[in-house]
C-alpha cells in the first residue's frame, strides 16, 4: 500500500531523507535543498517506471535535516555506505580510503579504524575520515603518533617504556605533568583529523611557540617543540607525494538507455590512461551523474580536474564538497575542443560499444554518421564491371560487422540493358536483387551502397522505390571519396581517416574485385 503523503509532516529545509518499506528496511537515501518540494514530487504521476516501484514500497519516511546542501552531500555518502540501499547507487570498492579512530580510553590511542562488512566500525571512540589517500594515512599515522605524543601500549605499564626514552611518548602511565599535557596533545591532534585546523596554521603555531620558549631560556621546551616540528616536516613531505595525484584528470562519459544510466571513466595520470572502469544504475529518485560522482569520490583519490561528457546537476555544490574533502580546488568541466575532447568521444564511443552488446566502433560510428535508425550491421554494395559495350555485368559484395560474408556475394547477367548505360544496368540489379528478397521475405540489408555519384544512388532508389522497399541507400564516388545521400545536394565528406570510411571503401572495393573476376570468366569462356 502505497504511503499517503498529505498526512506526512515534511519540512521545509535541507537535509536528507530515508525512505521505509512495511518492515522498516531502507529502500532509499536522498538529499535535497528543499525536502517538501523533493518528497512531494515523488508522488507525481509523471515518473518513470522504476520510480513508481520505489514509491509502491514506501510505508515510511525519515528526515535528517542539514545547515546547507554540501552537508547533506556529505551525510547522504556516508549513510549509503553505511546502509547500502537497494534503490541507491552503490559502489563496490569501499576499501580505498581509511578512517581513523580516537579510543576513549583514559589516555586515549590513535588507530586505524577496522569495519564490518555492513559498515559498522569495530571498537569504540571517536571516528574521523574518510582519508582518501589509504596507504599514506596508514604510512602517517605513526608519525602522528609520535608527533602529538600519543602512546601506543595496549595496556598502561607500571613505569615509562622505551617510547618514553626514544621521546615518542610522555609517558602519562608515570608522570603527572604528562598526564596533564597528554588531553592537550589528543586536542591539538582532533583539530587537525577535522580540518578545523590545517598542518601548516599548527607548525606555524608550534614555532612562536619554539621562538617564545627560547627568549624565555626554556631551552629543555624548544629543544622539544624543534624535535616535533621536525617530525611535522616529515609528515607535511608525505602528504606533498600525494599531491601529483591531485594534478591528474579523471574523465567520464554517460548515456542513458532504458532508464539505466552506464557510465564510463578513464583515469589520466602524466598524460597515460592509467585506469578505466565502468558502472550503470538505475534512474530512481535522485540517482543522477550527480549523486553517482558523490559516491565515487567517496571511496577514490579526487583529481583536480574532472572532465565530464554533460555537466552534472548541482555543480557547484560538488564542486565545493569535493574541494573540501580534497583540501584543493576541485574543477568538473566539459571540453569543448582539443585532447580533453578527444578522450571524452573515445569514452562515449566505449560505452556505446558496451551497451551494443559487442558492437564494433566504427560500424556505429557509420550509423552516426548518415544517421540512422540502426547500425549497419549488413552492408549491400553494388558495381558494374563494364568492358566495351558487348560485356557488362553487376555483382554485389556482402559486409557483416564491417567483415565479408563471401557466401552473400552476388554476380548479375544484365538482361535488360544494351550499350553502356551504367545507371539502368544499376536499376536493373538493385531491382532484382530486393524484389528477390521482398517474395521470398529473406532479411532486407541495414544498407545499400552503390559504387558511383548522385546519377547511380537516384537510379538505385528508382529502383527501390519501383518494388515499394524502403531502405537506407547510399553511395560513394571513387574520385574523391564523396557520399551522395538521398535528397541532399552536396556530397557528403568523411575524413579519410575515418573508419566509418574505410569500411564503405572496403565494401566497394570487394564488389569491384568480385565484379572484375567474373567478367573476365565470361569473356574467357565466350
Amino acid at each position: 500500500m502505497t504511503l499517503e503523503i498529505s498526512k506526512v509532516t515534511i519540512p521545509s529545509h535541507p537535509g536528507i531523507y530515508i525512505m521505509k518499506d512495511s518492515s522498516e528496511k531502507i529502500l532509499y537515501i536522498g538529499k535535497a535543498k528543499n525536502l517538501k518540494n523533493r518528497i512531494r514530487s515523488y508522488f507525481m504521476k509523471n515518473q518513470n517506471y522504476k520510480t513508481q516501484k520505489l514509491v509502491e514500497k514506501i510505508a515510511d519516511i525519515e528526515f535528517v535535516l542539514t545547515d546547507n546542501e554540501e552537508e547533506a552531500y556529505l551525510l547522504e555518502s556516508n549513510m549509503i555506505k553505511r546502509y547500502r540501499p537497494p534503490y541507491n547507487i552503490e559502489l563496490k570498492d569501499q576499501q580505498r580510503y581509511t578512517y581513523l579512530r580516537i579510543t576513549d580510553e583514559k589516555f586515549p590511542r590513535l588507530m586505524v579504524a577496522r569495519r564490518t562488512r555492513t559498515g559498522q566500525f569495530f571498537g569504540s571512540g571517536k571516528i574521523y575520515g574518510p582519508f582518501t589517500h589509504g596507504s599514506s594515512k596508514m604510512l602517517s599515522i605513526g608519525l602522528l603518533r609520535k608527533t602529538f605524543k600519543i602512546r601506543i601500549c595496549k595496556r598502561l605499564p607500571k613505569e615509562a617504556c622505551l617510547e618514553y626514552h626514544m621521546g615518542n611518548c610522555e609517558a602519562p602511565c608515570q608522570f603527572v605533568e604528562a598526564q596533564t599535557r597528554y588531553g592537550r596533545h589528543i586536542s591539538d591532534l582532533e583539530s587537525i583529523l577535522k580540518g578545523k585546523q590545517k598542518l601548516e596554521d599548527f607548525v606555524r603555531k608550534l614555532e612562536s611557540q619554539m621562538r617564545e620558549a627560547s627568549a624565555n631560556l626554556e631551552y629543555e621546551k624548544a629543544k622539544e617543540i624543534h624535535d616535533t616540528l621536525h617530525r611535522l616536516q616529515n609528515l607535511q613531505v608525505k602528504q606533498k607525494m600525494e599531491i601529483p595525484r591531485g594534478t591528474d584528470e579523471e574523465y567520464f562519459g554517460i548515456k542513458i538507455k532504458e532508464q539505466t544510466a552506464h557510465v564510463m571513466g578513464f583515469r589520466q595520470t602524466h598524460g597515460v590512461i592509467k585506469d578505466r572502469n565502468k558502472f550503470s544504475f538505475d534512474l530512481v529518485g535522485d540517482n543522477s551523474f550527480s549523486s553517482f560522482l558523490s559516491q565515487y569520490y567517496s571511496t577514490n583519490p579526487i583529481p583536480k580536474y574532472i572532465i565530464v561528457s554533460e555537466i552534472p546537476n548541482q555543480k557547484d555544490i560538488l564542486e565545493e564538497v569535493l574541494s573540501r574533502m580534497a583540501g584543493f580546488k576541485v574543477n568538473i568541466t566539459v571540453p569543448q575542443s582539443g585532447k580533453r575532447k578527444e578522450m571524452i568521444e573515445l569514452i562515449l564511443k566505449n560505452i556505446t560499444l558496451a551497451i551494443t552488446k559487442g558492437m564494433e566502433p566504427e560500424i556505429l560510428e557509420l550509423q552516426q554518421i548518415l544517421n540512422l535508425q540502426s547500425p549497419p550491421v549488413t552492408i549491400e554494395c553494388f558495381d558494374i564491371s563494364n568492358h566495351g559495350e558487348d560485356y557488362a555485368v553487376g555483382s554485389m559484395s556482402c559486409l557483416v560487422k564491417g567483415k565479408p560474408h563471401k557466401s552473400g556475394y552476388r554476380k548479375f547477367k544484365i538482361k535488360t540493358v544494351s550499350g553502356r548505360d551504367d545507371f539502368s544496368m544499376i536499376s536493373e540489379i538493385v531491382k532484382r536483387r530486393y524484389l528477390r528478397i521482398k517474395q521470398e521475405k529473406t532479411k532486407m540489408p541495414d544498407l545499400v551502397l552503390i559504387d558511383g555519384g548522385k546519377g547511380q544512388l537516384n537510379a538505385a532508389l528508382g529502383a527501390l522505390h519501383s518494388i515499394d522497399v524502403n531502405l537506407p541507400c547510399i553511395s560513394l564516388a571513387k574520385e574523391n571519396e564523396e557520399v551522395y545521400l538521398p535528397k541532399t545536394a552536396k556530397p557528403l565528406v568523411i575524413p579519410k581517416s575515418s573508419q566509418a570510411l574505410k569500411i564503405l571503401q572496403f565494401a566497394r572495393d570487394e564488389a569491384h574485385r568480385f565484379g572484375v573476376a567474373y567478367n573476365r570468366a565470361i569473356r574467357k569462356f565466350t
